[in-house]
């Protein structure tokens, strides 16, 4: 597949995805009607090329791959349904913004069927590291599997619309075996309730990343308390790392996102050894589709110096998820 017809295939994804949805609407074996599953938007098929040009060995640190649906199936209890987005489309968009690693972050659509990252990353030729979505009833034996595999970290997803917080038991439970490992944890959690979990975060065993600035919201501005404690957390505890993706779920008022740049420099200037950098394509649930080689071009302004741009977009990632 070439890459006119990945970005044609991800422009009519949308359709496709709303024919699936309409069929949730059929009555159950209970005669009641399923909670419909709501359809999310597909990612802008195209992309701008970035003025700014990525460092060499560069890293998008928080990317997704959504299907093939019919070779890896999405989860019956998804929250959501997403446009597919493949492998081959996924190669597309990094190929023409500059990026020549990633970490593919399991959507939780897909469950804890992680096989649609471990696929790419097999596929990769050592570039791709991955983050699975993994649970307290999975065997020793599958966890090192995913380990060999490609996997440096699992992900819980603190947030209402995919599922709450669950049992925090189960959750330490998991994060302890998973330390053994070498693994870290990658947290998201809703706007302002990062202080919430800053005394669970701390004691943790292992490192961790926080999503999306911790969910910054620039209508609050940079001295916002949930801010500032999530500054505090990151400058106190060496465990916490802190990814700079998201400015276009922090901003208010929308593209080309400059209002959420100050909290992305803060974070940066705070912890320069413990920040990534990455895109989130495709962007599920944001409320205004960003363009990514938009994104890109955001760099240059909350990592206006070379070395800084070093540390975010290679040396860190290389030490975190142990690129070679």
């Amino acid at each position: 597949m070439n890459r006119r017809e990945c970005l044609q295939m991800l422009a009519g994804a949308a359709g496709a995805v709303a024919l699936a949805s309409e069929a949730h609407g059929q009555v159950n074996a209970t005669g009641e009607a399923p909670k419909a599953i709501p359809t999310i938007a597909p990612p802008d098929p195209n992309t701008e090329m970035p003025e700014f040009r990525l460092p060499t060995k560069s890293c998008d640190t928080h990317t997704h791959i959504f299907g093939p649906a019919s070779r890896y199936p999405y989860a019956p209890n998804r929250p959501y349904d997403p446009p597919e987005a493949p492998l081959e489309a996924f190669r597309a968009l990094h190929e023409k913004i500059g990026v020549e690693r990633c970490v593919i972050v399991n959507a939780t659509v897909h469950g804890t069927d992680n096989r649609v990252v471990t696929d790419a990353i097999a596929q990769s030729g050592g570039t791709y590291k991955g983050i699975a979505n993994v649970n307290d009833e999975m065997s020793d034996k599958e966890l090192e599997n995913l380990d060999r595999a490609g996997i440096r970290g699992c992900r819980f997803a603190f947030l209402k619309r995919l599922g709450g917080v669950g049992d925090m038991a189960k959750f330490n439970h998991i994060v302890h075996r998973v330390a053994e490992l070498g693994w870290h944890v990658d947290v998201y959690f809703e706007p302002g309730t990062i202080g919430e979990f800053a005394a669970t975060l701390s004691a943790l065993p292992t490192s961790y990343v926080i999503d999306h600035m911790g969910t910054a919201v620039a209508a609050k501005g940079p001295d916002d308390p949930s801010f500032k404690t999530l500054l505090d957390l990151q400058a106190s505890d060496e465990k916490c790392w802190v990814k700079v993706t998201g400015l276009e779920r922090a901003s208010a008022n929308g593209k080309p996102f400059h209002d959420a740049v100050p909290f992305a420099k803060r974070l940066i200037d705070n912890a320069p050894d413990r920040v990534l950098w990455g895109t989130d394509w495709p962007h599920p649930n944001v409320k205004v589709m960003p363009n990514d080689g938009e994104i890109v071009d955001l760099i240059p302004l909350y990592a206006p110096d070379p070395a800084l741009r070093q540390k975010l977009l290679v040396e860190n990632p290389a030490r975190l998820f142990k690129f070679t």
